[in-house]
């Protein structure tokens, strides 16, 4: 069996902020007998947190910081994390049916640049919803688990908060990464899933390159199989699905009565107009418009989306791009190696001249990022020392210095004479 290689082959990435319906169609999608889903995964996550210095148990943490970040080049540790996710994905599809896999984890919008790098060719499905019925969603579930989702309270909270950060920053990069289409990605909106299912999921199967297999989208007509079972056995996702044996229609407009005028005036001022036309919710952006008496502008709240970037930033350690586009990195990079080849054309054994030239270089950058590095841990740990060297240490310290070498030097003497009294 032919399963998921080095370039992201045969693995889809279901791409959504959390509350977007990922549950209901991942749930429908592992019916089908050549996919494999569980609930989530998120396990890519915590791979490219790996190197990041964050307090452990067992100690350690300037050690791995340094080892990370001066020993290991990052195209290495990208390296070990693709054959590493490759062993975990391929390791999921032995014993099945199934020859491609499902990874559905909402809050990949974090690593984006990460999972172009380890696979560029996966198929990536971006599932949308209308922004108010996702944050109506989280208000949904935080007063079903009695948890607080006070939208104006935390919304313009100064302290972080992940869910504000999902409904914030997670859409806008959703919305530039998949800002041009591409043949590697699909995207589909809830609305038109719940509508009607059977024809929006027949389009994703050929976008998928498998035949549709009938009645897939009644995911309740394989509850009690092993398959089912297993998916369910992770508690995790939306804890509505279950309560349904298919898709419905229920909750799309829901927002409209599950949201105080408040919430949907403050909201849609904070994400702007212009995401909702661009995501397609144009009706929804009038009918809140209608209900609030409020035009709201094209641009977003720019100070809030920035200080929740910040905040997301600062805690996990992460980086990313602005506006980041799909396969940005990859298009760039292969538009180097094109310029590369054309000018160090020769009449023989240029391929390999190139490759040579390509290969060195990069180690040349490694060389020159851990050198890099080991400067910076090297001023810091200077400026470090000269921030405790008190003006008093130092006169302290040549004191002692001096009486040092004032007992040295009669010691030594003392040896001497008691050297030449013995000859």
């Amino acid at each position: 069996m032919c399963l998921i290689d080095k370039q992201g082959g045969k693995l889809v990435f279901l791409l959504s902020v959390p509350r977007s319906g990922s549950s209901l169609l991942t749930a429908i999608l592992q019916n089908h007998s050549r996919l494999f889903a569980t609930q989530e995964m998120w396990f890519l996550l915590s791979l490219y947190d790996l190197p990041q210095s964050h307090t452990r148990p067992y100690g350690g943490t300037g050690i791995l910081r340094q080892f990370f970040k001066g020993m290991v080049p990052p195209q290495v540790l990208e390296q070990a994390s693709r054959s590493y996710a490759l062993e975990i994905y391929n390791g999921l599809l032995q014993g099945t049916t199934a020859d491609m896999l499902i990874d559905k984890s909402p809050r990949y919008y974090a690593v984006l640049e990460f999972l172009d790098r380890l696979f560029p060719a996966a198929r990536r499905v971006w599932l949308i919803r209308n922004p108010l019925s996702i944050v109506a969603s989280f208000k949904k579930v935080n007063q079903l688990r009695s948890g607080n989702f006070n939208l104006p309270k935390e919304l313009g909270s100064p302290h972080f908060n992940m869910k504000m950060t999902d409904i914030t920053v997670g859409l806008f990069r959703y919305a530039h990464y998949f800002a041009t289409p591409h043949p590697l990605a699909y995207p589909l909106m809830y609305e038109q899933l719940v509508a009607n299912p059977r024809l929006e999921i027949e389009k994703l199967c050929h976008f998928l390159g498998i035949h549709y297999e009938p009645g897939m989208e009644r995911y309740g007509n394989f509850a009690d199989t092993p398959q089912s079972s297993l998916f369910y056995s992770m508690g995790a996702g939306d804890p509505f699905v279950m309560e349904h044996e298919q898709a419905h229609q229920n909750s799309v407009h829901s927002w409209q009565h599950l949201l105080s005028t408040m919430e949907i005036e403050l909201y849609c001022r904070s994400i702007g107009a212009r995401l909702f036309r661009q995501l397609g919710y144009g009706e929804a952006l009038e009918q809140a418009e209608q209900i609030t008496g409020v035009r709201f502008e094209d641009e977003p709240d720019v100070e809030l989306l920035s200080r929740r970037t910040h905040q997301f930033l600062q805690q996990s350690g992460f980086e990313w791009k602005a506006t980041y586009r799909m396969l940005e990195e990859q298009d760039a990079y292969n538009k180097e190696l094109t310029t590369i080849a054309s000018h160090h054309a020769a009449p023989h054994n240029s391929d390999r001249m190139d490759m040579a030239q390509i290969v060195s270089d990069r180690r040349i950058q490694s060389l020159e990022n851990r050198l890099a590095h080991s400067l910076e841990e090297r001023n810091r740990l200077i400026a470090q020392l000269q921030r405790y060297q008190h003006p008093s240490q130092g006169i302290r310290f040549r004191f002692f210095a001096r009486k040092l070498r004032n007992w040295a030097s009669v010691w030594l003497s003392s040896m001497g004479k008691e050297k030449g009294g013995r000859t």
